[in-house]
């Protein structure tokens, strides 16, 4: 691990990874005891990447979570409270009780995109959003993760492509955990390692530790930097693993036992605590404040999460659809003069140009989409001008009548 974090972002790191295990051991306990509503997908293990990754971003940046990085949800702002009222389904969570699990996102404040249940999908969208934050001028980034099951799908691949034609400034987190819900990964993909998969795209990828949370960080800040600077998407592949089954059903009896022993021995919070305690950046002391800043912090969140109400029966019709204004006020925040990307000063000229069909004139000399002859040309408009509507739609009915007899005839000579 490299020293090039000041003491206060090291202690950083190592309170979010803290509070990331903490947070969903309190889910834990809430599920068992039956007041978690939906289902519950525990990172136990993983904590290092989404944390490093996240702390690699600026205020500004955009980021959509999957259900595994709630870690990544706690570095944005995202208080634990929310997280427990999201699952337990209560009128004070972000969707006022509407959703079990952690979709849910901050479009105004945060910039959290909602996680999106279809895996891969998320790839377009956030491309979409780096691409708008280009065009308005925000020189931001937007960050997503996807896992190793999921870079199978096809939208994976649409969307990593759609990414490098556009040189979007996005970054991609590729978790491999070793397993797509019960299947190995040496089952689904013919690859040592899934970051190959950038080749095919043309752009550039890194490998790194997913169990050491500054090695994390160091390659997410890396990546960022350039992305936003310019050169495009960057896929990272954070080789670690998931320690506890698909969700709180699965026991995950498929994993082999030296397989856990052996990540068991590799925790990513434990090897940063020892780490941070050789190099003298925590101490006994240190420990036990954040300890004891944790219990307090969670035990508050907790019973503010249990205290709140269900939601009552009348929202369940309201919110289905978004209307406008009264459903949100979200405008785009322009960084840039808007003469800039418009006509004239736009340094795009507004023809359409298509190799073997010429410019996109239309008949009369002005810009216009081609025509392919599936709708009438200036010319043909002209000659038409003046005329009674009914001696057209006549002429037109006896050329139909002529270009048809041809057919029956041949028709009648097949019988």
């Amino acid at each position: 691990m490299k020293k090039e974090l000041t003491r206060e972002q090291h202690r950083d790191l190592y309170y979010y990874m803290r509070l990331n295990r903490a947070v969903e051991d309190t889910m834990v306990k809430l599920f068992r005891q039956n007041k978690i509503v939906g289902g519950l997908y525990s990172s136990l293990g993983q904590e290092a990447v989404s944390v490093g990754s996240a702390y690699a971003l600026e205020k500004k940046d955009w980021l959509a979570p999957m259900i595994r990085n709630i870690g990544a949800l706690l570095v944005k702002g995202v208080p634990p409270r929310d997280i427990f009222m999201q699952h337990m389904a209560k009128y004070d969570s972000p969707t006022k009780g509407k959703d079990g699990t952690s979709h849910f996102g901050d479009l105004d404040n945060l910039h959290i995109v909602s996680p999106i249940s279809m895996l891969g999908d998320l790839i377009p969208v956030m491309t979409g959003v780096a691409m708008a934050g280009r065009y308005l001028g925000q020189k931001i980034v937007a960050m997503t993760w996807i896992g190793d099951g999921g870079s199978s799908t096809g939208v994976f691949h649409e969307g990593l492509n759609f990414a490098a034609t556009q040189k979007a400034p996005f970054v991609l987190i590729l978790e491999n955990n070793l397993w797509a819900y019960s299947t190995p990964v040496r089952r689904q993909v013919p690859l040592e390692n899934l970051a190959d998969r950038a080749k095919a795209y043309g752009i550039d990828s890194y490998i790194v530790d997913g169990n050491d949370v500054v090695a994390m960080y160091s390659t997410a800040k890396e990546a960022v930097t350039r992305a936003r600077a310019g050169e495009g998407p960057i896929l990272i592949e954070a080789k670690t693993f998931r320690r506890l089954g698909h969700a709180q059903h699965d026991p995950a009896e498929y994993v082999p036992k030296e397989m856990r022993a052996y990540w068991e021995a590799r925790d990513p919070i434990t090897l940063y605590e020892k780490y941070l305690t050789s190099e003298k950046l925590l101490d006994a002391k240190s420990k036990k404040e954040i300890d004891e800043k944790l219990e307090t912090l969670l035990a508050a969140e907790r019973e503010f999460a249990e205290n709140s109400p269900m939601p009552p029966a009348e929202l369940a019709e309201e919110g289905v659809y978004c209307t406008g204004d009264d459903c949100h006020k979200i405008r785009a925040k322009w960084e840039r003069p808007v003469a800039e990307v418009t006509p004239p000063k736009s340094s795009v000229e507004a023809v359409w140009i298509v190799p073997g069909f010429g410019r996109g004139k239309g008949s009369g000399g002005a810009n216009a989409p081609i025509h392919f002859g599936d709708t009438p040309g200036e010319a043909e408009k002209s000659a038409t001008e003046g005329k009674p509507a009914a001696k057209i739609a006549v002429k037109a009915a006896a050329k139909k009548t002529v270009e048809a007899a041809p057919a029956r005839a041949s028709r009648k000579a097949r019988r």
